[in-house]
């Protein structure tokens, strides 16, 4: 399947509308949040889909009784209400009992720019990360994203999947191995940014500047957030001279964490420069461009920030 002229969210859900096409035991609950895609599931598949209205508290709820029952649930709704408003739900009924819920979260960063700060995405990584049982995917274009609902379908443990929004420039194809939770973008070198989302879009770019000033990085594409294979990312990034983390989240809690982490644990004694949100209340509001260049996520402001690390 082409998915180049792909929104990533309707790349998801059509990929779970194919699933359910053919596993009638596959529940969709919506918590009132809708999406293009999703309502040729709801026409075609009226028994497989739930909508219980603005309760995401009580969604949660629901999906582990039919976890329980025997049925391969699928959660939706905005990250903030999702997470936030639901993490101990999510904690004693998902994840305590290891169910295979999947959680879906749109607006992943700062996508929904305009409706301030309560649609923010910018702290739910730090802390569903603590959650022992749960996986994390942050898919960066359409592919990832279909990749990540087969995923979670064929997962027997919660997932959390942040989805963006948008047709976004494609970084993976049919023949990459998703099992493995991330992807080389660009060959690793002395300097190597790790990044997640929709920021591997503009670390491509910014590696496209960075080439002007004849300075040569290596990207690697981190889209399980979650359940990292240590062992692989450390091959990639052992020799390198230089780290940066690029995130649209807060620094504390994210991929800069989880690189830090890694690199402490295992004793690895190489400089890493976090590019993310400052740990502070983001109040602003404004288009996610705008919003990229207030708080130094553009590509001009990348660029001169990696400028000064190499």
């Amino acid at each position: 399947m082409n998915y180049s002229n792909i929104d990533i969210r309707d790349a998801f859900f059509d990929k779970i509308y194919d699933i359910a096409a053919k596993d009638k035991d596959v529940i969709f609950i919506t918590a009132d949040a809708d999406a293009f895609s999703l309502r040729k599931y709801k026409k075609d598949f009226p028994e497989q889909f739930i909508n219980v209205g603005v309760a995401e508290q009580n969604m949660v709820a629901v999906a582990a009784g039919l976890a329980l029952s025997g049925k391969k649930v699928f959660i939706y709704a905005i990250i903030p209400f999702l997470t936030m408003r639901c993490y101990e739900h999510i904690k004693v009924n998902i994840c305590s009992m290891n169910l295979p819920v999947t959680i879906i979260g749109i607006g992943s960063g700062l996508s929904f720019g305009n409706d301030g700060p309560t649609h923010h995405a910018i702290q739910d990584i730090s802390i569903m990360r603590t959650l022992p049982e749960i996986m994390i995917l942050n898919p960066c274009d359409s592919m990832s994203a279909a990749a990540c609902a087969q995923i979670s379908y064929e997962s027997k443990k919660p997932i959390y999947v942040r989805i963006d929004k948008g047709v976004l420039k494609p970084l993976y194809n049919d023949k990459d191995v998703f099992s493995k939770g991330l992807k080389v973008l660009k060959k690793t070198t002395d300097i190597n940014i790790i990044s997640t989302g929709i920021m591997s879009q503009q670390a491509v770019l910014v590696a496209e500047e960075l080439k002007k000033h004849n300075v040569n990085v290596g990207i690697i594409d981190l889209f399980r957030i979650k359940q990292v294979d240590e062992k692989l990312l450390i091959k990639l990034i052992k020799n390198s001279k230089q780290l940066i983390t690029i995130e649209e989240n807060s620094i504390l809690g994210g991929i800069g964490t989880v690189v830090s982490e890694i690199l402490t644990d295992n004793k690895l004694n190489i400089p890493l420069k976090r590019i993310a949100l400052e740990d502070k209340q983001c109040f602003d509001y404004g288009t996610r461009e705008w919003l990229h260049e207030h708080y130094g996520l553009d590509v001009q402001s990348l660029t001169k920030t990696i400028l000064n690390e190499a």
